[in-house]
């Protein structure tokens, strides 16, 4: 089957590329789905984004002013190297094939300037909006919880004798509780002894899981027992506790207008396409 749109005809070759390289992300994102069902809409895909393209190349070509030479030449000669670079581009280049890429890079510019040029055209969200969205989307803008914490570390590999480590921290736990201050034994003891074994504050996802259990469920001025992560043996200390709470509506509001700007130049490029869909006869023969 062969698409043509506005009468040019489209090779199901290009289709097939598109399909290729669409299929990662697809079938990431749609893993469980049926595979018939999962062919025929990733195919289905393709095609929509090739007949966008098409008409978005139709309409730079017949009405977008010619990009100049210069700037052409500019790219032309940063594809090059990055195609060379990637072992993508043959050894020898006939003049027919520098004047091809050069024709479709000229095509190339031009789309994205037009496509700049519909972006543009998107005004600044109103102070309304920007409160909407922040009032409708509360719950992205919560700061994490985070809790400021030291350690004493004893680091263990295929190389450390475990037994002997583990000893050490047993004098350092001794040591607290004979009431020998955190600091200074993160000092002594500490493979990490930097700032007293201070880490400063840390939310969850930045340390191993095995440390995060131990020091989001102690108490400010707590201090650990010692427990075993990959890395080693620890005793860990809790200095201070920020709970997660959700930002002012200023320190999130150029994030907002970013966002919304965003949508809205989506949306313009959506609409632009959806004119030149309808005034287009796109045939399957």
């Amino acid at each position: 089957m062969t698409l043509i749109v506005n009468g040019e005809k489209i090779e199901d070759s290009v289709i097939r590329q598109e399909v290729e390289r669409l299929r990662p992300d697809y079938e990431r994102v749609f893993e469980g789905q049926d595979p018939a069902e999962q062919k025929s809409q990733l195919f289905d895909w393709s095609r929509e984004n090739v007949i966008e393209r098409v008409l978005i190349s139709q309409y730079a070509a017949a009405n977008c002013k010619r990009v100049s030479e210069a700037e052409v030449e500019s790219t032309f000669a940063e594809a090059k190297k990055q195609y060379e670079a990637e072992g993508r581009l043959p050894k020898e280049l006939s003049g027919e094939d520098v004047r091809m890429m050069k024709e479709n890079i000229e095509l190339q510019l031009r789309v994205e300037k037009l496509l700049r040029d519909v972006c543009e055209r998107v005004g600044e969200p109103s102070k309304e909006a920007v409160l909407k969205f922040y009032e409708e989307n509360r719950g992205q803008f919560k700061s994490p919880e985070q809790v400021r914490v030291g350690h004493i570390v004893k680091h263990t590999d295929w190389q450390t004798d475990e037994a002997a480590a583990f000893s050490i921290m047993r004098k350092a736990e001794d040591e607290l509780k004979a009431g020998v201050v955190f600091e200074t034994l993160a000092a002594k003891y500490s493979d990490c002894p930097e700032n007293g074994g201070d880490l400063g504050y840390i939310t969850r996802g930045q340390m191993v899981e095995e440390f995060e259990d131990v020091v989001f469920n102690l108490g400010v001025q707590e201090v650990s027992g010692i427990f075993h992560t990959r890395f080693g043996f620890h005793i860990a200390k809790v200095y201070d506790r920020k709970v997660g709470a959700v930002c002012d509506l200023e320190e999130v509001r150029a994030s907002i207008v970013n966002e919304l700007k965003e949508q809205r130049r989506r949306k313009a490029v959506d609409d632009f396409i959806d004119e030149l869909r309808s005034g287009a006869k796109i045939e399957e023969i």
